[in-house]
């Protein structure tokens, strides 16, 4: 099974970004959460409409007042017409005129009474009425709002002065028109032609209520999107730190450790996270440390490599300069023969050598099958015993049965380790001796035993001997038979398999070691099949 992080593209679709690709997290984060405020900051522009429907409202209404006002002052005569016009002029806060049919002003109930309201002068007002007015004139522009006339009033006053008063002769209906006062304050006026024809009758009012209600609820709603606007940005900023900050710190980290610093790089782990920045810093920290035990073990592999060369060519260098001075011929065969031994150990050295550095890369790309041990076991003792190769040792296995010593590997690379283990087993143990292999499956795991019945090995020594070039032979063995990789490239590949390889003594208390390998039996896997 391929890894979970390959992919078949560097860029795949679902991970590219188009138009966004230059901007930063943070902004994006930010630009998110700040355009559903920018939605809710949209209904400031609802109040256009809201502010439209109460000025239809009130034209209607100004209808309605003026025609029952015409009608009503249809029955009356003058001295009781302008006792009306003086109460209703007091009680609504209006200006009524009433002009002739030549269109003269009659009656005025601003001279009746004291006015009702005043046109101010925007020039005396105060800079914050100014800034209102410049808002309420950005809102129109944002909606496209209609222009609305000024009301101006001209000297002489006479019904020509006001459409809706020409208007209303004309068709002896009730017309009503809205225009803005200098202070830019709705002007409400409406105008009737008397039933009996002996005039027309205006008002006009200054509604101020609806600006300050307009207003009013543009404040509230601009103080509520701008709360939230607040605490959204807050959020936002909490959100960007909270996965921006750790990131940024991560990528920091990668760069370094890209660069060939791996060893004084410490990536954070941020153990308090249990989200997936958490998951991802740990794993980039896991990764960093897997990363700097593999430049460590080459380097110490490299110098290692370096020292074990070293000694046979410092050998092989002394034969050869010998044969070159020496004229006995019995030193000379001798010297050819060390050189001949020196070539084989290089021989061997650089086999092994070649092996070690590879078994790492090429079991992270090979892929898992089932392999039966006992059958694999079996096989091999078939052919170390045609070809030989156990030395006059004895071998014994007690095989399992079939389906009970089963793992998920690569059959070529534990048949290495079962054979290495063997020539160590057949090395140390005496002639004639006895060399057992076991086999059998505990608690989910698959266990294989290899006894000897050699001299054991020291507690002390027992990380030691997997180490790599270490080698500690039997006595009367000739030197540099064996590279002291064996045991090494076992332990490289058992983990590979994520088992584990250890030594101990005997269980009867003779003497002898006792390797075991513990390996995850195939139906309890619980990990990945391919050991990438």
């Amino acid at each position: 099974m391929a890894p979970a992080t390959v992919s078949q593209e560097n860029n795949p679709p679902a991970l590219r970004l188009r138009w966004t690709r230059r901007v930063s997290l943070t902004w994006r984060i930010l630009a998110v959460n700040v355009f559903a405020i920018a939605m809710l900051g949209g209904g400031l522009l609802y109040l256009d409409s809201y502010r439209e429907q109460i000025i239809q409202e009130r034209l209607e209404q100004e209808q309605q007042s003026i025609w029952l006002l015409g009608h009503a002052l249809e029955r009356l005569e003058q001295p009781e017409r302008i006792a009306m016009l003086r109460s209703v002029s007091d009680r609504y806060d209006s200006r009524i005129r009433l002009y002739d049919t030549q269109g003269r002003l009659q009656l005025d109930s601003f001279t009746l009474t004291p006015p009702t309201y005043v046109l101010r002068d925007p020039a005396q007002e105060p800079w914050q009425r100014h800034a209102a007015r410049l808002l309420d004139q950005g809102f129109d522009w944002l909606v496209d709002a209609q222009r609305v006339e000024r009301f101006v009033e001209r000297t002489p006053d006479r019904l020509q002065n006001w459409p809706e008063a020409v208007a209303a002769q004309k068709d002896r209906s009730a017309h009503a028109m809205m225009r803005y006062a200098p202070d830019r304050t709705p002007m409400i006026s409406a105008a009737i032609a008397l039933p009996r024809g002996d005039g027309v009758l205006f008002t006009s009012d200054n509604a101020r209520d609806i600006t300050r209600i307009v207003r009013a609820e543009r404040f509230n709603l601009a103080m509520i999107v701008l709360g939230t606007a607040l605490v959204s940005v807050l959020f936002s900023l909490f959100l960007a730190r909270t996965i921006v900050q750790p990131l940024r710190r991560l990528a920091s980290a990668a760069v370094r450790v890209r660069l060939g610093r791996a060893r004084e790089v410490v990536v954070p782990r941020l153990p308090s996270r249990g989200d997936e920045i958490g998951l991802l810093a740990r794993s980039l920290s896991d990764m960093s440390m897997a990363l700097r035990q593999k430049i460590d073990a080459t380097e110490a592999f490299a110098a290692d490599v370096s020292h074990e060369l070293k000694n046979p060519l410092a050998s092989l260098r002394s034969a050869l300069e010998g044969l070159a001075s020496v004229k006995d011929e019995g030193l000379r065969a001798q010297l050819f023969d060390i050189a001949c031994s020196d070539v084989r150990r290089l021989d061997r050295l650089i086999t092994d050598i070649s092996e070690a550095s590879r078994v790492d890369a090429q079991l992270t790309r090979t892929r898992f099958e089932p392999i039966d041990l006992g059958e694999m076991i079996e096989n091999l003792l078939e052919v170390r015993q045609v070809r030989g190769l156990n030395e006059g040792r004895e071998t014994a296995f007690a095989r399992p049965r079939r389906g009970v010593a089963v793992v998920m590997g690569e059959g070529t690379r534990l048949e290495r380790v079962i054979s290495n283990l063997l020539d160590n087993a057949v090395s140390f143990s005496p002639p004639g001796g006895l060399v057992r292999i076991e086999a059998t499956q505990l608690r989910g795991r698959v266990l294989v035993r290899v006894i000897d019945e050699g001299p054991g090995v020291q507690p002390s020594e027992r990380e030691e001997i997997f180490r790599r070039f270490h080698s500690a032979r039997p006595d009367g063995e000739a030197f540099g038979q064996h590279s002291g990789l064996g045991l090494a490239i076992a332990r490289t590949i058992v983990e590979g398999h994520h088992g584990t390889i250890t030594v101990e003594d005997r269980d009867d208390g003779a003497t002898g070691a006792v390797f075991e390998i513990c390996l995850p039996a195939m139906n309890h896997q619980e990990l990945p099949i391919s050991p990438a």
